[in-house]
């Protein structure tokens, strides 16, 4: 003990030193905004590069059972295409129909293959990180996919990091319909399980039972039709009557989820001009219509 003692006393300058160090960082930090600005963005880069490195890390530990499973799904959605096109063939149908409907389903369609860096599950409004931004191609509202289904939309991006609003965000609310029908509702997280969601407004006369796979409908330009999201567990009658509230199991188990791919619509700048053009003759149409009621207003009154 009087060994330790004896050290301390000698490094005691030193000690004074660092103590006089850390007190002048944070007077500097906390009462310049400049400094202060610094500072955070250098320490969230680093926060960033780390978490960075810790995903890339658990995706190299998580290699071996991935590629498991891709090969294991790669094979499982050959044998469907094999048997759908025998199918196709027995009934004396066109093959090459298949091909091209295919390729049409795809064509504008882009891929960017991301990381996960940080991610939430158990509060109200989760998000995830993913290591991808802007100088990769990602932009706000673009689909976000794992192997396993459906993971949320772009937020935000930076040049080289996005924000995912995920599924498991209250704010959250995706185009999804029942596979094989025309029924659709939104598909919303309301909290507690991360495996488990609601599809919302889902007409009462729809048709549907346990077990049936729910999918994205592609009413937007967000996600393509047909991306997995989960199987239909029960269902429950919204408060007027008038449709189904469905409790959705989701395929992708957000907790877990390290790998994802980001869908970049080629057409989306093209789709996006020609709303605002809609909105833009929306607007001198209720501007048009204010006009004429003004003037017949001052008519009446000059009447």
């Amino acid at each position: 003990m009087r060994d330790i003692l004896d050290r301390l006393t000698s490094n005691a300058h030193w000690l004074v030193f660092i103590l006089l160090e850390i007190i002048s960082g944070i007077l500097l930090f906390n009462y310049n905004r400049y400094q202060s600005s610094i500072f955070f963005t250098q320490a969230n880069a680093l926060v960033a590069t780390i978490q960075d490195w810790e995903a890339g890390a658990l995706s190299f530990i998580q290699l071996r059972s991935t590629n498991r499973e891709l090969v294991a799904e790669n094979v499982a959605l050959q044998a469907n295409l094999d048997s759908l096109r025998r199918q196709l063939m027995a009934q004396g149908a066109d093959t090459t129909d298949l091909d091209r409907r295919m390729r049409s389903a795809i064509k504008g369609l882009r891929t960017i293959e991301a990381h996960v860096i940080n991610n939430s599950v158990h509060r109200k409004n989760n998000f995830m990180t993913i290591n991808r931004g802007t100088s990769d191609g990602v932009r706000p509202e673009m689909g976000v996919v794992s192997g396993d289904g459906v993971v949320g939309i772009v937020y935000s991006c930076s040049p080289h990091y996005s924000l995912v609003l995920p599924v498991l965000n209250s704010r959250s609310e995706i185009s999804c319909r029942l596979r094989g029908s025309d029924f659709f509702g939104y598909l919303r997280w309301e909290g507690g399980s991360s495996l488990e969601a609601y599809l919302e407004e889902v007409p009462h006369h729809a048709k549907f039972k346990k077990g049936d796979v729910v999918e994205t409908s592609g009413f937007s330009e967000v996600f393509p039709p047909g991306m997995y999201v989960g199987k239909v567990v029960g269902k429950v009658k919204s408060t007027d009557g008038l449709s189904y509230r469905i409790k959705v199991r989701l395929g992708c188990d957000q907790s877990l989820v390290r790998d994802v791919i980001v869908f970049s619509n080629t057409h989306r700048e093209e789709i996006d001009t020609l709303q605002l053009q809609v909105i833009d003759l929306e607007q001198e149409e209720m501007k048009h219509i204010e006009a004429e009621k003004k003037e017949e207003a001052e008519a009446a009154k000059s009447e």
